[in-house]
């Protein structure tokens, strides 16, 4: 008998089974479940008193605020409102209000672990795959039939590994492969299967980065992107929750002859900063190739783009330079407490000395909300994930995207240009 992959042994745990093949149906328990103000409470609280039933356990649910916050009209401050009650009236121990994007905050606060089998009401919610949880996105009445049994149903995918060789270069990150994949893949192949990231790139990758990799996952269509932990992971789930039980990294592991529906493999050795044009971050290539392009307002912030090390990206090529005139730099930090480390290292200084304005964390334009959105005609380089039409405000507005390294560039430039030209 073949061995199984992550995936697989993770499903199975999770539904009481030695084991599972893809096409399986099971019920799973699940292990977390995590919301945000903009699908959670106010999409789940009329379903729920509907039903006559309240949440399974308190603990194992995460509720963040991050979309609508800060409110900036009365509609923004109702849905906050009705999001915090809805906290206290059930008990959620684990609310973070206002402080940062839940992809970020939940492992930030430590509520990942390796072998969970977690569910998020947030379409980038395989985030948790990078530090080895089963963790996929779904819609506001799933949620509400978990919310009310702790349980969810689930098809056992298939699992494409997708190998990632080398290691990356200067002026590259994880922003770069994950665009590259959206064109070498496309957004339709893998459909709703689990993707496995390994390779000798991965090893050389802090877990801001592999966050990246696994978030973006959705972007390739996939239901959940998982790295196998390591003792990186280790060292980053010791540091957010010290009182935790070291994880069990050996039994997390796809075995050698686990079978796999596809293998991917990437040079990173001979990759080259990416942008992906409007409206898909599938038309990605080589940044050389958009050299020129002029842009409006260039944006850094999301849970792909705004995390510290993404902000240490930016301040190395805005060090010593300044804002063209004409464009714009925003930077939306994704959780306070990177904001706050990046005030205290001195990075934050960097960025607002180069021209940057700095506004409060959260989803923020990147979803089309509060502050920074785009008028007609506009044209964005930003840090995000998507750019489909409409996305970051007016549909006649052009959103291109790249890494935290291209979007400080350009906004150094005033076009679009290989960022390496700028590294310090």
């Amino acid at each position: 008998m073949l061995g199984s992959t992550l995936a697989e042994k993770i499903v199975a745990n999770a539904a009481g089974q030695t084991r599972v093949a893809p096409g399986d149906i099971v019920t799973c328990g699940v292990d977390l479940a995590m919301m945000h103000d903009s699908g959670g409470p106010r999409r789940v609280k009329p379903m729920l008193e509907r039903l006559g039933v309240g949440v399974w356990d308190p603990a194992k649910i995460v509720l963040v605020s991050d979309h609508y916050v800060p409110a900036v009209d009365g509609e923004s401050a109702a849905i906050l409102d009705l999001t915090r009650k809805w906290a206290a009236d059930n008990a959620i121990a684990n609310f973070h209000d206002m402080q940062g994007i839940c992809h970020v905050v939940l492992p930030e606060r430590g509520h990942l672990k390796p072998g969970m089998f977690c569910v998020g009401g947030d379409s980038h919610s395989p985030t948790g795959g990078a530090f080895g949880a089963y963790m996929f996105g779904i819609g506001a009445t799933e949620m509400a039939g978990v919310l009310a049994t702790g349980e969810i149903w689930l098809r056992t995918p298939r699992t494409h590994r997708i190998e990632l060789g080398g290691r990356l270069g200067a002026g590259l990150c994880a922003k770069d492969v994950m665009l590259h994949l959206c064109r070498k893949i496309g957004m339709s192949t893998i459909r709703y299967d689990a993707v496995e990231y390994a390779g000798a790139a991965i090893a050389g990758l802090g877990m801001e980065e592999r966050m990246v990799l696994s978030n973006m996952s959705a972007e390739l269509g996939a239901q959940t992107g998982l790295i196998a932990p390591d003792a990186t992971t280790a060292s980053f789930l010791r540091n957010a929750n010290p009182s935790a039980a070291a994880p069990d990294i050996a039994r997390w592991q796809s075995d050698a002859d686990a079978t796999y529906a596809a293998t991917w493999h990437v040079d990173c050795d001979a990759l080259a900063p990416q942008i992906a044009a409007p409206h898909s971050p599938e038309n990605s290539d080589a940044a050389e190739l958009h050299r020129g392009t002029k842009i409006d307002q260039c944006y850094i912030g999301a849970c792909t783009g705004a995390k510290l090390s993404d902000l240490h990206m930016a301040a190395n090529i805005l060090k010593g330079r300044k804002v063209a005139s004409g464009t714009r730099l925003l930077v939306a930090p994704a959780s306070q407490r990177m904001t706050a480390a990046a005030a205290a290292d001195g990075t934050l200084a960097v960025l607002l000395e180069a021209g940057a304005i700095l506004l409060p964390t959260g989803c923020g334009a990147c979803a089309g909300y509060g502050a920074g959105v785009l008028a007609q005609g506009e044209v964005c380089l930003s840090s995000t994930a998507r750019n489909f039409k409409g996305r970051m405000g007016h549909r006649e507005s052009k959103v291109y995207l790249g890494s935290p390294y291209a979007v400080a560039a350009a906004a150094v430039a005033g076009h679009i240009v290989d960022p390496r030209d700028m590294l310090q």
